[in-house]
């Protein structure tokens, strides 16, 4: 698959926070960020920023740009919707599912009756403007088992799975099925926003701040990417290359469409995410239900740490960053000493990465405060979320521990808040969670979610989901 050409006409467009630099001849961003030199050809080529495909050398450029993640594809076109198979698993969701089915307005459907209490029929969805089969599993195995059984079901290119509370947003599936003109794409994903008309506190945190919601930026899917998975609740793959790596795997009651993301990139695929294309989500608002969903999703650390390994880091950090804030936590003298000395290592590290006649001082400088910036939101989002246990009991035995984890909390939900406060106006007319209350509902987002997560770590007996990836 790695090796399929793009074909004429495809475009890709520089990502506009890419650094030019060097009249054109380095390309400096990505994720993670990485210099590329460019030939005087190759400068040519791109021009204003966006390349066309007209021959093999322009397709080559394409994809190592596309690969280095410091472009984005623009495809011509895209397969017909008569390609396509709508797959979607449910238990006990009648309304929900009813009201999808009649949004999927020509397309083909198929819906996994997954052990409902009152199983789903075909003469539920009279009146449906689509094609719908119904399959009955008597037994829920879960959505991944219904998933399966589903695309076993296709007989077309592309299979598209869709949740029973979900719906999808006008020409959703255009934007999405565009991406498929390059042949090595196998899987892509929309953006998942909330329903319009969602108003109590937690819908309206949610709107901004849900777990199945990647944000307004395009960006390819890989492990420690800027979105390294892509939730199951609304995502198209061709069927033929979902099948070749056995779909998702049933063992996995949480986390499972993490683990096809991550198998599919193993095997040699791209994946994308698609934030254009918008699917509305029936969010939890209820806070039990929320709650136990957050520690839900946390649960599925364990099994994805044993599945990929390195691949749940909490952290992905520079080791001269990180000691040179973990010194001056440690206050007085000789820490702030040693933590200006860790960051002057740290600068020295990106300086010799840099090493270019385009490259001078103040690109080192921003990129080494980009890097220690970095590195102390990672901490400040990991003490609250993945090691809050261990931060609490720090706290009550320490007053400097106690002062740290204020500190870190702080941090962390201001600059939460400042990220995704207006990170719902591209899909509804949001009213916004003011800064107190959406600290405290972080605050309960990431004990849920780090509860369910060491419940993994203690159940499956491993503290791979702990561990941090730290580079020196």
């Amino acid at each position: 698959m790695t090796g399929q050409r793009l074909p004429d006409g495809f475009a890709v467009q520089v990502d506009r926070r890419v650094r030019v630099l060097g009249s054109g001849s380095v390309l400096l961003g990505g994720s993670p960020m990485r210099m590329l030199r460019l030939a005087p050809a190759a400068q040519s080529m791109i021009g204003n920023g966006r390349l066309e495909v007209r021959d093999a050398q322009s397709a080559q450029l394409a994809r190592t740009l596309l690969d280095a993640t410091v472009a984005h594809p623009r495809p011509p076109c895209g397969p017909s919707y008569r390609d396509v198979t709508v797959v979607i698993p449910v238990r006990d969701n009648l309304t929900g599912v009813q009201r999808l089915v009649h949004s999927l307005r020509g397309l083909a459907v198929v819906v996994v009756d997954d052990g409902s209490a009152r199983p789903v029929q075909v003469e539920d969805f009279a009146g449906a403007n689509c094609a719908v089969r119904v399959i009955h599993r008597p037994e829920s195995g879960g959505p991944a088992a219904a998933r399966n059984a589903g695309m076993a079901l296709c007989e077309t290119e592309f299979v598209v799975f869709l949740d029973s509370d979900v719906v999808p947003r006008r020409g959703w599936l255009e934007a999405l099925l565009g991406h498929f003109c390059d042949p090595a794409v196998a899987l892509v994903a929309p953006r998942i926003v909330g329903m319009p008309d969602a108003d109590n506190l937690l819908a309206r945190y949610e709107a901004v701040r849900s777990s199945l919601d990647l944000g307004q930026r395009e960006a390819p899917v890989m492990p420690h990417g800027s979105v390294s998975y892509v939730p199951s609740a609304a995502m198209v793959g061709r069927t033929e290359a979902l099948r070749s790596i056995g779909g998702f795997d049933e063992a996995m009651t949480c986390g499972e469409d993490v683990d096809l993301c991550w198998r599919l990139v193993e095997a040699g695929a791209r994946l994308r995410y698609e934030p254009i294309a918008l699917v509305s989500h029936d969010h939890r608002s209820d806070p039990g239900q929320w709650l136990r969903r957050k520690a839900f999703y946390g649960s599925s650390a364990g099994p994805l740490a044993q599945r990929h390994p390195g691949k749940v880091a909490p952290l992905v950090i520079s080791g001269w960053a990180l000691l040179s804030w973990l010194l001056l936590a440690i206050g007085g003298r000789l820490g702030v000493l040693g933590s200006l000395l860790c960051a002057a290592v740290a600068g020295g590290k990106v300086s010799r990465a840099l090493r270019s006649p385009e490259t001078g001082a103040r690109e080192v400088a921003l990129l080494t405060a980009r890097s220690l910036g970095s590195a102390a939101l990672q901490l400040c989002a990991a003490i609250c979320r993945h090691y809050w246990p261990l931060a609490l009991l720090g706290a009550l035995l320490s007053p400097r521990m106690r002062r740290a984890v204020l500190i870190a909390a702080v941090i962390d939900g201001v600059a939460d808040w400042l990220a995704h406060r207006s990170a719902g106006e591209d899909a509804d007319e949001v009213r916004p969670v003011g800064i107190i209350a959406y600290l405290m509902i972080k605050r309960l987002d990431d004990l849920a979610y780090g509860a369910g997560l060491w419940e993994s770590v203690v159940r499956g007996r491993t503290v791979a989901p702990l561990q941090p990836q730290i580079r020196f």
